[in-house]
């Protein structure tokens, strides 16, 4: 396998894994809004992801210097043409690590609603957007022959790209309530089981358009991205069987494999291309013309190759080591 697509497939794992890790973090703080009925049960729904939400944030860090040293253009051209929506989606994370750390610093009702509101804001915001700026990805930039952005916001914001956006975050909420289920007794169990089994229908009928939309801007799709698809609707409709008989554990599985799948789709149609271009197919960017030398992608797989198992064996431990359940009889 050439050092290129190994390091295409890398960083299309790393995404993934944001996507599905950040992807239920994102979905707790969705239902801190209006699932949560008092402050009790939002502390309930915030111990969930408290010891492992900043943890998951680190999957994306990788995730974009990965493509920084591996695929500099791409890296340049992307992330200068996405400069204002990036730098949304940093205040809006920025805003929730603080509201998750000073919503208990004061004593008043005003002060932790207005904090709730920012976690609220703050996951929906990246949640969406990140969509915007994958399914970008897919559909293509206007890029000039020196693969320079000469668009505008019309190019960035479409009804495809919308589309995407909406998708990652009714996954997000679906996951994020399968896990909720997963970590809670009581009460806000039940209602989270019962949510997700509402949300199934909606969620995969969204699901099934974005992904047929991406299979047909294609002449001839991918095997493995029409596969994705498939195993992406499939696993939304064993998570709703899943829920259905009380299995949160095998429902989260479903979803962790939905947001999988619709990744694997989306980077699957994008290869061999990291950044198309909609001028002109040769002033779009590929995995040969956008990637740094042999030698840079050859020291960076030899320091991959203990790293990245290190790190999933530790973030494994973390998950083991906070995985009983919590309620508002946990909570003093």
């Amino acid at each position: 396998m050439e050092s290129t697509t190994l390091w295409f497939l890398l960083i299309a794992v790393l995404w993934t894994g944001y996507l599905a890790l950040e992807g239920f973090d994102f979905g707790v703080g969705l239902l801190t809004r209006r699932f949560a009925r008092d402050d009790t049960e939002r502390r309930v729904l915030i111990n969930t992801i408290g010891p492992v939400w900043d943890g998951n944030e680190v999957w994306v860090i990788t995730a974009v210097g990965a493509t920084f040293a591996a695929f500099p253009e791409w890296y340049s051209t992307a992330w200068s043409a996405y400069y204002l929506p990036l730098l949304l989606i940093l205040l809006a994370l920025i805003g929730r690590g603080l509201a998750f750390e000073y919503r208990a610093k004061g004593d008043t009702d005003s002060w932790r609603r207005r904090w709730d509101l920012v976690i609220f804001v703050g996951s929906a915001v990246p949640a969406f957007v990140w969509g915007v700026i994958l399914a970008g990805f897919v559909q293509g930039l206007p890029l000039d022959a020196r693969h320079d952005f000469v668009g505008g916001w019309a190019d960035l914001v479409t009804p495809y790209t919308l589309l995407g956006g909406v998708v990652t975050l009714a996954l997000a909420l679906l996951h994020g309530t399968h896990y909720v289920a997963l970590k809670t007794v009581g009460d806000i169990r039940v209602r989270a089981r019962r949510l997700a089994g509402r949300l199934a229908v909606p969620v995969g009928v969204v699901l099934a358009a974005f992904l047929a939309w991406t299979l047909l801007r294609d002449d001839t799709p991918s095997r493995l991205a029409a596969a994705g698809a498939l195993v992406t609707v499939a696993a939304v409709a064993a998570g709703a069987t899943a829920i259905a008989r009380g299995r949160e554990g095998w429902a989260f599985v479903a979803t962790f494999a939905a947001v999988a799948g619709t990744a694997v789709t989306l980077f699957a149609a994008l290869f061999p291309d990291v950044l198309p271009s909609t001028l002109d197919a040769a002033n779009g960017l590929t995995t040969a013309n956008a990637s740094s030398s042999d030698y840079t992608l050859t020291v960076m797989t030899w320091v991959a190759v203990p790293f990245v198992p290190a790190v999933l064996i530790y973030q494994s431990w973390v998950y083991w080591m906070f995985r009983k359940r919590i309620g508002v009889q946990h909570i003093p």
